[in-house]
């Protein structure tokens, strides 16, 4: 027990034990029976440091995937891609198919497709190239007719004391190529790492999972790891086929549109169509770009070359909307912003290759929070 402290408040002694603190501000009544004085928050020294260090985690962590991209980069592409594959080697496994066997078949048919698509769009990207400048005379002449408007806004600039200077139209030079494909393309090294890792990580998942569930003494934590292990490995399963079915109807669609309105090489832009769709975003408007391009050079008139683009517009409006929600259902839809975000966060960390993997991860992350903090765990008030 604590001694009293006794002090003369005019009308009375009041006595204040240990754990009725004066807080500054308060007055007497605060102290009296019947007083509604309230203890502002306290931030203890521990939570403070508990949050400082996890601050200093995450950025040291996030330093460490940035400097080391070149081997964290491969090395986590491989396990994305390994737990997608891995009911397939399951199911190649119930064939009477050896794993080792079967991570080596799903490893070359999967790079053969790639080949095949990279096959189709390289084709026509090579033969522009090769007409830049032409290609620039072109585009810049059809341009033309948005001459009046822009004069129009000269005029308003000078009126308004401005500067009547636009910058003028001009074609990249084709120094920016070779940079843009070192961007593009992971190295040698990092291709190997990758394809190593990746037929090893599909050969010995199983072993793994097993190594991983052991790892905890306890029967609860075992079980939570099972139950985590195998729904990521469903998820990333069913994420991977859906949406390469839906990119799949996506590149036939506007391979289609690009046939009927008179585009050159439709099967090529429907390949390039298929494949950024893979990437949220940012893939549909880059092609809807390349399209609006293409169109305006193939064509004569601006309506003919903008025919494809909108309707390539209107196509990835009613998938994105419509199309892969329905598919993909509530399990797998993913809110909006946090989408967007973790595309931002790992196109700005890892290039391309981050943007392919940040749905994936978004939705390991997901799987995690809903195992590790349920919901019917210790939630806030609602307000």
């Amino acid at each position: 027990m604590g001694a009293r402290i006794a002090f003369p408040c005019g009308r009375d002694i009041v006595r204040v034990l240990p754990s009725e603190r004066l807080i500054p501000g308060n007055s007497e009544d605060d102290l009296l029976p019947g007083g509604h004085a309230e203890l502002p928050p306290v931030i203890h020294r521990t939570e403070f440091t508990a949050f400082a260090l996890a601050g200093l985690l995450l950025i040291a962590v996030v330093t460490v995937l940035y400097v080391g991209r070149a081997f964290f980069l491969p090395v986590v592409m491989a396990f994305v891609t390994g737990t997608m594959l891995s009911p397939a080697a399951s199911f190649l496994e119930r064939g009477k198919v050896p794993r080792a066997l079967g991570a080596v078949l799903i490893v070359v048919a999967g790079t053969a497709v790639v080949a095949f698509i990279v096959a189709l769009i390289a084709s026509p990207i090579m033969e522009w190239s090769t007409r830049l400048p032409e290609l620039g005379a072109q585009l810049k002449d059809k341009l033309h007719v948005f001459d009046r408007p822009v004069a129009l806004w000269r005029e308003m600039q000078a009126m308004l004391g401005g500067s009547d200077e636009l910058p003028t139209f001009q074609m990249p030079n084709v120094e920016w190529v070779q940079p843009t494909l070192e961007f593009l393309s992971p190295t040698f090294t990092e291709f190997v790492l990758f394809f190593v890792t990746l037929i090893l990580f599909i050969a010995s998942w199983r072993d793994l999972r097993r190594a991983m569930i052991m790892t905890f003494s306890d029967h609860d934590a075992r079980l939570r790891t099972l139950r985590i292990l195998n729904e990521i490995e469903v998820n990333l399963g069913n994420y991977l086929l859906t949406v390469t079915l839906i990119n799949v109807g996506v590149g036939v669609a506007t391979g289609l549109i690009c046939a009927l309105t008179g585009m050159p090489n439709p099967a090529g832009l429907g390949a390039l169509a298929a494949t950024l769709n893979y990437i949220p975003i940012i893939g549909p408007v880059a092609m809807f770009a390349v399209l609006v391009v293409v169109g305006l050079v193939a064509f004569p008139t601006i309506g003919g070359g903008l025919m494809a683009a909108f309707a390539f517009g209107g196509l990835t409006f009613l998938e994105g909307h419509f199309i892969t929600p329905t598919i993909i259902g509530r399990r797998l839809a993913l809110n909006a912003l946090a989408v967007l975000l973790a595309l931002a966060f790992w196109t700005w960390l890892w290039g391309p290759m981050g943007a392919f993997l940040s749905s994936p991860l978004l939705i390991v992350a997901l799987i995690l929070k809903e195992h590790l903090l349920p919901e019917n765990s210790p939630q806030l008030p609602q307000a």
